[in-house]
Parts: C-alpha cells; structure tokens; sequence
C-alpha cells in the first residue's frame, strides 16, 4: 500500500557538497548546500539553490563565482558544522581547520582537503520561492592527484570516500553494483576449449 504526501523534496539521495566563495581571505566563507546538480554537459553547468537569508547568498549574488567542493567521510564533521553556523559569526575554514586554496580560474577559494572542487561562475539567478538558484558555467576542475591512477591516469573517485545526504542525514557511499550500461553490454563469447 502507498500514501500520499503534500508536495516535497524527496529526491535522494544528494551529493554533500561544501560551497565556498569569496574574493578575498577576510570574506572567504563555505556552507553546506543540499539543493545541487548538474544541468547541462555542453557547456559544463551546474546549480546550487540557496535562501536569501544565507551569509553566503551576498557574496556569491556581489561576485558571481562560488567552488562546489564535494565531500568525504573525512570531511563529514565540517561538511555538518559549515551547514549549521553562519559565516556571519565564524571563520569557518579556521574554525574547521581547513584549508583555503587559490582556484585555478576564480577568485573564489577551493577547500584543499576535499577530492574534487569545481570552480563556477554564475550565467543567471532564478528566484523560486525559499530558495534562489545560481545557475552556472563550470569554468575549471580541480582534483586530487591522490586519486588519480598511475597506471592508467583514470580518476578513482570512489577511493576518496564520498559522501552523500539523504533526508537529513549523512551517509558514506556503499559498493558499485553496475557500471554504466551494463544492462546492455554483449557478454564475451565462450572460449572453445
């Protein structure tokens, strides 16, 4: 049997992302968003949603640009922190002891310690109601060299220990049951022997 609920944000799980932004290291801030994705591949462009009333609202709205940092299990207790404090009343990389690094193509920073940190800048601002939503071009990506294979140069992403949110709470991704299209992949012939 099924219910019906009133209208909702159901769609989980999510990436647990930290934000961050500013021009300068006295504005630099970072904040947990849990409204983000992808929206386009060509160009590369992604969203974040974020209520007007955030610390971090002025600043991406006044310098177009934020860095979308994704998250480990290492970076969980900050990830939950950044999302409950203001940026407003801490300095939060100081307070989490992160580091803040210079972006490769935006003033805004990138969190040194997480895997992958994706450096927008916003094309359009689409107020919705709670939330607005910066609607950006993907101008560069940085990744840990940490992951990345020697062998074969492929980015390992599921060694940095990904996390993801889901109605409320933290969780750390499980084991890959399928690799994409493998529904349709011709199985290998049989050998004659």
């Amino acid at each position: 049997m099924k219910q019906n609920w009133r209208p909702g944000t159901m769609i989980y799980p999510l990436p647990a992302v930290l934000v961050s932004c500013g021009l300068t290291p006295e504005e630099y801030n970072m904040m947990t968003v849990a409204w983000t994705g992808t929206i386009c591949s060509d160009p590369a462009m992604c969203y974040i949603s974020v209520r007007p009333e955030r610390h971090s609202y002025d600043i991406i709205k006044r310098t177009g640009e934020f860095v979308i940092n994704l998250t480990t299990e290492e970076l969980a207790r900050a990830t939950d922190w950044c999302g409950v404090r203001s940026g407003r009343d801490y300095n939060k990389f100081a307070e989490m002891g992160l580091t803040p690094a210079p972006a490769t193509v935006v003033k805004a920073p990138i969190i040194a310690e997480a895997p992958v940190s994706i450096e927008c800048r916003v094309k359009n601002v689409i107020p919705l109601g709670s939330h607005d939503m910066f609607i950006a071009e993907v101008v560069n990506v940085v990744v840990d060299e940490r992951f990345i294979n020697p062998d074969t140069g492929k980015f390992e992403m599921e060694r940095a220990g990904m996390i993801a949110y889901l109605h409320g709470e933290y969780f750390t991704l499980g084991r890959a049951i399928g690799r994409f299209g493998w529904t349709v992949r011709k199985k290998p012939a049989p050998s004659d022997k």
